[in-house]
């Protein structure tokens, strides 16, 4: 099963320093297609445009999906299940699926098409990830830690800066951490929301493969991986090492 999942991104790391301009052929090491990454001004363009989203989803996220965790886990209202069932949602549904809703939902209010159409679709699914990771971070606390701040003097704002919010830090940011690289990776989701002229770069990545693929779209898709897999690995670090902190 392992090599199964990973051997065709070993072939494809291989053959991004091929020589040859096709991938059906070795011709020898070469390095020049991750050069010319860092001339191709559709590929920054398209780079660009992912962290803008990414960036500005997961900001979005970081502070709605805090909220929302931390109204989930301490307060009773009427509807909570029901809205917790809502809120974690597009954990499940298909990617598919939320990429036609947003488009119809867009569509049905004239809402023109652009990064920020997207911005806000990635927000939908990224809000999720950061709620339910500091939803679990925040069922290990110790709630009379809180109580104690209360006790004190200190007021609900001056306890939550001071002694809630450092301790949910870690949930915060492996939640923001892991929301970052579904936000960058996406595809389906930025195509049916983007405008004309932001593309993301996996749309571009996919754009390029119609004509076949070439060792600059194989260099790309090896530091898209690369990037994705350090950060993904530094979230659950994060996460772990706030779970032991906690612990002891």
């Amino acid at each position: 099963m392992f090599a199964f999942m990973y051997l065709p991104i070993l072939v494809l790391a291989f053959y991004s320093f091929n020589r040859s301009p096709y991938s059906a052929t070795w011709q020898g090491f070469t390095l020049e297609w991750y050069g010319k990454l860092l001339t191709d001004e559709r590929i920054l363009s398209a780079l660009q445009n992912s962290l803008i989203v990414a960036f500005c989803a997961v900001a979005i996220s970081a502070v709605l999906g805090t909220l929302m965790a931390m109204g989930l886990a301490r307060y009773q209202f009427l509807g909570k299940g029901l809205y917790r069932g809502i809120a974690y949602l597009p954990l499940i549904i298909p990617d598919i699926a939320i990429a036609v809703a947003t488009l119809v939902f867009l569509a049905a209010f004239a809402i023109p098409l652009s990064i920020w159409t997207i911005v806000a679709a990635h927000v939908v699914f990224c809000l999720a990830y950061v709620g339910l990771v500091v939803s679990s971070r925040l069922t290990n606390l110790d709630p009379h830690l809180e109580e104690a701040a209360l006790d004190l003097g200190a007021t609900p704002v001056q306890a939550f800066i001071k002694v809630l919010l450092p301790q949910l830090m870690p949930g915060i940011v492996a939640g923001c951490l892991l929301a970052f690289v579904l936000s960058l990776d996406d595809f389906l989701i930025a195509s049916f929301t983007a405008g004309s002229g932001s593309n993301t770069l996996p749309m571009e990545i996919f754009s390029r493969i119609r004509t076949g693929v070439k060792p600059d779209i194989n260099a790309l898709s090896v530091i898209l991986i690369l990037v994705s897999a350090i950060i993904a690995l530094v979230a659950e670090f994060i996460r772990a090492s706030g779970q032991r902190i906690n612990t002891h």
